[in-house]
């Protein structure tokens, strides 16, 4: 990192500024090697701005800053966020303009986090078999690896989510290593690791049937082997679970604990009734601002399916495409611009992945490098920042219950039949298969009359 402001001669002026600067970073917690290094974060963009007076910084001139980090491929995720902290502390504090007060530094930061190679949208694209074999707690056989790949081929072949290639590969991995590392034939392993599962893992019900499907899949479509009769077996006992749902007044208090990008994304998820990871991978081109509709494309089951675009969002989703598109083009300019495109698109369309309609509508902060194909993309931003920001924003709201992502997809539809709502109306909004999985928000309406009262506020006195 260049160091010549270090050697220049400060005026006292200058001294000065410098030495609140690094009180307020103190404040912040940061000492000792970090505090350092924030100091040094801010003394590099200010001496950067050749000629230009701190003062005169505005918003166009620190997102370009940032989106020059954000293809730095010298840089690490952690020293992105650190940089932002650093412009954070020195523009909101020590300069206070407006703009750096309102502006979303929650959302760059939030954006920062790059996508584990592990994660789904990456996974698509590894190799259909590995040279590097992961260690378990029994290593398992070849053969057994060699049929796990097989798994990957044969739920490939037939289209199958992502995800559930990733559950039934380790569930597959999981039973071979609780028989030795290997596959037993027969059905007897199978019945002894669900029973196990049960009564020394204590795992859901939902959980046991998952690893019964995967060890299926596993003998029927990989081992050619039939299973036949499991016989009994210990299952967990089934609860039934009502979902948790907020308010229209808690809504509004959760939105208004967030900012910037987080507050669009969580009002997406309430006012379109969308999944968290069908926001996260949103596209241009599937947002209809005329229609006013969103397409979820690819949904849970593989399923398409047309949503409401809140008219509250568009000036706001109009404003954040804006930002989006400049570092689109920023991206194009420096030799970038790809984006990860499904299935065999990007071979069908080779120029597809630079196209605009292609972005995503919630792109990272800085471009990474796929660890397969080892092409710079910049991909979507990572679900988990979402998950966490609800979590504290319902806290700092004083909502006591537990708030997840999902649970503003439960209002939609709660507040949708309360609204008067068809069910089957709001069956084809949420995407469910079946009319049965929607009427359990039936469940949780607060309806008036005697079936929402309590006997003891019907006694005199």
């Amino acid at each position: 990192m260049p160091e010549e402001y270090v050697k220049r001669k400060m005026s006292d002026k200058e001294q000065d500024f410098w030495a609140r600067y690094a009180e307020k970073v103190s404040n912040h917690g940061l000492v000792g090697y970090s505090g350092e290094w924030t100091m040094r974060r801010a003394r590099q963009f200010v001496y950067g701005l050749q000629g230009r007076k701190l003062r005169d910084v505005d918003v166009t001139y620190l997102d370009r800053y940032l989106d020059v980090l954000g293809r730095n491929a010298s840089l690490q995720d952690w020293q992105v966020a650190q940089a932002i902290t650093a412009l954070r502390i020195l523009l909101v504090e020590m300069v206070s303009p407006e703009w750096a007060v309102a502006y979303d530094w929650e959302g760059r930061l939030a954006a920062c986090g790059d996508l584990e190679p592990g994660h789904p949208t990456l996974a698509r694209e590894a190799p259909l078999t590995s040279d590097v074999k992961k260690q378990e707690a029994c290593t398992l056989t070849l053969e057994a690896e060699a049929q796990l790949e097989r798994i990957k081929e044969v739920i490939r072949t037939r289209a199958m989510s992502i995800r559930t290639e990733q559950t039934y590969v380790e569930w597959a991995r999981r039973f071979a290593a609780y028989c030795g590392g290997s596959f037993p034939e027969g059905p007897t392993k199978v019945r002894d690791f669900l029973e196990y599962l049960a009564l020394v893992r204590r795992v859901a019900p939902s959980t046991q049937s998952q690893a019964l499907n995967a060890l299926v899949f596993l003998y029927g479509q990989v081992l050619q082997v039939e299973l036949g009769d499991l016989g009994d077996y210990r299952r967990p006992a089934r609860r039934r679970r009502l979902p948790v749902v907020l308010s229209p007044g808690e809504v509004q208090s959760l939105l208004a604990s967030m900012s910037g990008r987080n507050q669009l994304m969580a009002s997406l998820l309430y006012g379109a009734g969308m999944r968290l990871m069908e926001c996260v991978r949103l596209r241009i081109q599937n947002i209809d601002f005329d229609n006013g509709y969103i397409l979820v494309v690819d949904g849970k089951g593989g399923k398409d399916r047309r949503v409401p675009l809140p008219t509250k969002l568009i000036p706001d989703l109009k404003e954040h495409l804006a930002k989006v598109k400049a570092q689109h083009d920023a991206d194009l300019e420096a030799g970038f611009g790809a984006v990860f495109l499904p299935g065999g698109l990007a071979r069908k369309y080779p120029s597809a992945p630079k196209e605009w309609i292609w972005q995503y509508v919630f792109p990272a902060a800085r471009l990474s490098t796929d660890p397969r194909s080892g092409q710079r993309r910049r991909h979507h931003i990572s679900e988990k920042n979402l998950q966490r920001v609800v979590k504290s924003s319902a806290i700092k709201a004083g909502i006591s219950k537990r708030v997840t992502c999902h649970t503003l997809r439960h209002s939609f539809a709660t507040h949708l039949l309360a609204g008067g709502a068809d069910i089957r109306t709001v069956q084809e909004l949420l995407g469910h298969a079946d009319v049965s999985t929607t009427m359990i928000y039936t469940h949780v309406l607060n309806r008036p009359g005697l079936a929402g009262r309590s006997p003891l506020d019907m006694l005199a006195g």
